[in-house]
């Protein structure tokens, strides 16, 4: 497993915020420490505004300088553009290094997948898993699947890449909820809504079935939207899944044998550190024999 990550990427923002450095801090010490045979790259600091166009408008790149709030959720901060375009160069590396056959994993913040082409919000500033498929479609890679199990819709990565060629967008998140969208399927986008306190048997058919729908596209590259804010002790959700739940998310990843590269997104429990090792130890790894 590689693991992408720059501790700066902590440099900003509250502990009164849920989106807060914290989320990434504790992460990282804990899976270093609980495997110490993983792989740690420094991604990227700068990625050339070419490529965040494949996304966003000039517009929006120029909003992002500017020092006023884009929102309640959306703060303007100091460096946040900065920040916001090492977390894409992080998603752009790790799609590169999932074709060349690893399994890759971005430990960077802010999220991405409710920035939309024009606005940022939601936590998030850039769309980096939407910039990442639409720069492997540019480069030449055939089909590129999203697979989105956050818990809040990914409004803006939908929006970006809905009706584009050779991309498939899938979702499975709470409804009703922020950002009160993905209530219907249509083009190349493809929605689970989940209500509220749903049974978790209920919440993995359909993210089993959201996955299914990955594999019958057949793509050359998926990228994971991995949000862990579905987890039943999340502060901001009202979801039913456990960590086995998100091990189980990781075993089914493994075992379509497709090129994968995830991307945190949300997750807000003081257990985040154990929901990612979870998945990731899933993913990389098959159960021991009985």
């Amino acid at each position: 497993m590689i693991l992408l990550h720059d501790p700066h990427c902590a440099d900003y923002g509250s502990s009164l915020r849920p989106e807060q450095p914290a989320r990434v801090l504790r992460s990282a010490a804990h899976l270093r420490a609980a495997h110490p045979d993983w792989t740690w790259r420094t991604p990227a600091a700068e990625v050339p505004d070419e490529i965040l166009r494949l996304a966003h408008t000039p517009a929006h790149l120029r909003r992002l300088a500017v020092p006023r709030d884009f929102d309640a959720d959306t703060p303007y901060l100091p460096n946040i553009p900065a920040h916001a375009r090492q977390a894409v160069a992080a998603a752009l590396q790790a799609s590169d290094l999932a074709l060349a056959g690893e399994r890759v994993f971005s430990l960077m913040r802010p999220p991405g997948h409710h920035a939309t082409a024009g606005q940022a919000m939601g936590f998030c500033y850039l769309n980096q898993i939407a910039i990442a498929a639409l720069a492997a479609r540019a480069r030449g890679v055939g089909r590129v699947a999203v697979w989105d199990f956050d818990a809040h819709h990914g409004n803006g990565t939908e929006a970006i890449l809905r009706g584009r060629d050779g991309l498939l967008f899938t979702s499975v998140h709470q409804y009703p909820g922020y950002p009160g969208t993905g209530t219907a399927s249509f083009d190349n986008c493809h929605n689970w809504p989940v209500a509220p306190h749903s049974p978790r048997a209920a919440h993995l058919a359909a993210l089993r079935e959201s996955l299914d729908a990955v594999v019958g596209f057949a793509p050359d590259l998926v990228l994971v939207s991995a949000g862990f804010d579905a987890y039943a002790r999340d502060p901001i959700t009202a979801m039913t899944l456990e960590a086995e739940d998100f091990a189980a998310l990781g075993r089914w990843l493994r075992e379509t044998g497709l090129p994968a590269a995830a991307i945190l997104e949300g997750g807000y429990s003081d257990d985040l550190p154990l929901l990612i090792d979870a998945f990731l130890s899933a993913w990389e790894n098959p159960p021991p024999a009985a």
